[in-house]
């Protein structure tokens, strides 16, 4: 069972297959990871991927990082995760929450959290959790889709009007965090999977919408990576 203090996440809990052809859709280019490896270069550390859902991302950091730590809050995605990393010995799976993290105090080097725990305003617990968790001088980056950019940002717009991009915004800069807007391409197999894919994530009007405008298999997608150093010197709790 899931503890009632998780926020549901209905496209990866309803459609685990067809968001896992979504993530291999997405950022065909790597420029999120280069991104973020030039941001808090994982290479030896330890890095916590916190809302690792299918733990899609964890072999990758595990390629280079000394450790790496998923955190999952819903129990059928923590055993997909388990599942996923069995063979890689510097992968852990643990289930909990982004504002109660199953880590001790400056245990780790980087946090990283990537459309999960929907950051914004807020979101302030779970930014004070993960400042815990990190050593002095570790880093803390969360990766969000940009909502004022288009085509896509207009789509999440049509179907969240009340979701305000500036405040996001304005929330994070207020909270310390240095900003970085990355251009990236979702790249599909087929139009059905596209079509499917894009009904997982809008309503059903917008989503058609959205498909009649794409005349072939790419989408460009723009995100937020938004990050922010702990200070050295200094403990935050």
């Amino acid at each position: 069972m899931t503890d009632a203090r998780t926020i549901p996440s209905p496209n990866i809990w309803h459609w685990p297959r067809l968001y896992e052809a979504e993530n291999d859709a997405q950022d065909v280019d790597g420029r999120i990871p280069t991104a973020l490896n030039r941001i808090a270069p994982w290479h030896g550390r330890t890095i916590v991927d916190v809302g690792c859902g299918t733990g899609y991302h964890l072999p990758t950091f595990a390629a280079k990082a000394a450790q790496v730590v998923g955190v999952e809050p819903h129990a059928p995605l923590v055993r997909a995760a388990r599942r996923r990393t069995a063979t890689l010995a510097n992968v852990d799976v643990r289930p909990g929450h982004a504002e109660s993290l199953p880590l001790e105090d400056s245990s780790v080097n980087i946090v990283h959290a990537r459309t999960a725990y929907f950051f914004g305003v807020g979101c302030g617990p779970g930014i004070t959790e993960a400042m815990r968790v990190l050593e002095p001088g570790g880093i803390l980056m969360v990766v969000d889709l940009d909502v004022s950019a288009s085509p896509y940002g207009d789509w999440m717009r049509s179907d969240l009007p009340q979701y305000d991009c500036a405040a996001v915004e304005a929330f994070f800069s207020a909270q310390g965090f240095d900003l970085e807007r990355v251009e990236t391409v979702w790249r599909f197999g087929s139009r059905r999977i596209l079509r499917d894919v894009l009904g997982i994530e809008f309503t059903e009007r917008t989503a058609a919408r959205a498909a009649r405008s794409i005349p072939g298999l790419d989408i460009d997608v723009r995100y937020r990576i938004h990050w922010r150093r702990k200070p050295t010197g200094l403990e935050l709790i």
